[in-house]
């Protein structure tokens, strides 16, 4: 038997399914046309950032909070600026200083933009603004630096002028908003003094010649006080010594008083006694071991000596 064979469908049955089908597809990439449009004209502000929004390249929003933002599509566009603090690396200057030195300055400089549209507008870039910085860092410090000697420099903390740093920092301000740049240092420090190589020997020797004036002062300073420690020991030891001697002969005079005072009331009792022991006194200073006297034999001298007494 033969089977019968199925009529083929009509060309307008397939027509009606192709179009009922094409409008869902027509609607779904429509729909993702305008997701794809609304996804790319949302924006995300983070923290620590700012968002700038333009509409024909001009600056129309300043968004600094953190949040989502839609731009209208086509027309406006973002630009993000950092909000934080940036450090920036200054290139190395060579300067002269107040005493004719020649030194190389290491600098860097904390920053941070506080006005993104200013620096936009007169800075453009990033870049740009940091060149500027950067201009007037060394402009400012080679000027301070020539007001300053080595030595000073390098001992900022002694230097009578104050912090070198928040003098240049503040200048550097003054020019930037002068020139309203937009941005802020919050400072500016000297990372390293070097000195040139053929300067370098120098330098040292100038150090060294300090250093033994220094020294010698210290000496010279030492030995006049040592003068003076001695001269004035010397002097209290002579009135030490005075003072005693001055004591020494009122003790004595006054105990030579008072043996003469008790010799005339013990020799007054007996005047016969008394001759002779002056006789004798007389005798220890007149007679010695080789001593030879001549007398007369009626002398009171060679009686006594010849054991006659009166």
């Amino acid at each position: 038997m033969n089977k019968k064979k199925k009529p083929a469908g009509k060309a307008s049955d397939f027509q009606i399914d192709w179009k009922k089908h094409g409008k869902i597809i027509a609607g779904v990439i429509v729909g993702f046309i305008v997701l794809v449009i609304l996804l790319t004209n949302v924006y995300v502000v983070k923290e620590g950032e700012y968002k700038i929004v333009r509409q024909f390249g001009e600056i129309v929003k300043v968004v600094d909070e953190p949040g989502l933002g839609v731009t209208v599509p086509f027309i406006q566009s973002t630009t993000t600026v950092p909000k934080y603090l940036m450090n920036y690396e200054i290139s190395e200057a060579e300067i002269n200083t107040l005493d004719k030195r020649r030194i190389i300055i290491d600098n860097y400089a904390v920053w941070k933009v506080n006005n993104p549209q200013l620096m936009i507008a007169n800075a453009g870039t990033l870049i740009n603004a940091e060149a500027r910085m950067e201009e007037f860092i060394y402009s400012v410090v080679r000027t301070e630096l020539g007001r300053l000697a080595y030595a000073e420099i390098i001992n900022d903390e002694d230097s009578s002028r104050g912090s070198l740093g928040e003098q240049v920092t503040a200048r550097v301000n003054e020019l930037l908003s002068a020139d309203n740049y937009g941005i802020e240092v919050l400072d500016v420090r000297i990372k390293r003094t070097d000195l040139p190589v053929e300067n370098e020997q120098a330098v040292y020797q100038d150090m060294i010649s300090e250093r033994e004036k220094i020294a010698q002062k210290f000496l010279s300073e030492g030995d006049a006080d040592k003068r003076r420690i001695e001269a004035e020991t010397d002097r209290e030891v002579r009135e030490i010594i005075a003072n005693a001697e001055r004591e020494a002969a009122v003790i004595i005079s006054e105990g030579e008083a008072e043996a003469a005072r008790i010799y005339n009331e013990s020799f007054s009792k007996d005047p016969e006694f008394y001759n002779l022991f002056r006789t004798l006194e007389t005798y220890k200073s007149t007679i010695g071991e080789d001593t030879v006297i001549m007398l007369p034999s009626d002398s009171p001298y060679a009686q006594i000596l010849s054991g006659i007494t009166p």
